[in-house]
């Protein structure tokens, strides 16, 4: 069965904010770029997607100049890009259509953030029927504060696991890096 590896907001936006400091895997790229190898060496498709904010003037915003791929991750010619405006890489492009097109019914899952844009494609991805294999370490987030001021801050590691327990045997297969080359 052909996959298709979306490379979800691996963007150089997320390394411009604060926060980058406290990712949990600011090697991201490098962590993604055997996925991206072996996917090409397999002819699977590869899916490059970037999140924008037009207009807001946040460093998502098309105008700042930061909506392009981390160093060490490139698309080649051919390989479909898209901009998403919304959480997941569904609602807002035409991923569905793309993935239709090319007979695609198993997605492998990478990008930052891990509970957000990329939990959230493959939740959608699985209730669209798609086989989906998360690799949470092809991942990367950053902690989270609590809604009321002055309460705990769950760290990345803690939403990574969470975000594993949501999507283990529902959305998603979570596999490492290692186990999806091994395939």
């Amino acid at each position: 069965m052909r996959s298709a590896l979306l490379v979800i907001d691996i963007q150089e936006s997320f390394r411009q904010r604060p926060s980058w400091a406290d990712i949990s895997n600011p090697g991201i790229a490098a962590t993604v770029a055997p996925l991206v190898a072996d996917a090409r060496e397999r002819g699977d498709l590869v899916v490059w997607v970037l999140h924008a904010e037009p207009g807001t003037g946040t460093v998502f915003d098309p105008q700042r100049g930061h909506l392009r791929y981390l160093e060490g991750l490139e698309p080649l010619p051919g390989e479909p890009e898209l901009v998403k405006t919304s959480r997941n890489a569904f609602t807002t492009t035409g991923l569905q259509q793309l993935l239709t097109t090319e007979g695609i019914r198993h997605l492998i899952v990478t990008g930052i953030q891990t509970e957000q844009c990329c939990e959230t494609t493959a939740r959608v991805a699985g209730d669209l029927g798609y086989d989906v294999t998360f690799v949470t370490e092809a991942t990367a987030t950053f902690p989270i504060a609590h809604r009321d001021p002055g309460g705990p801050v769950l760290s990345a590691e803690d939403v990574i696991a969470r975000t594993e327990y949501a999507l283990a045997g529902r959305f998603a297969t979570i596999a490492t890096v290692k186990e999806v080359l091994a395939r």
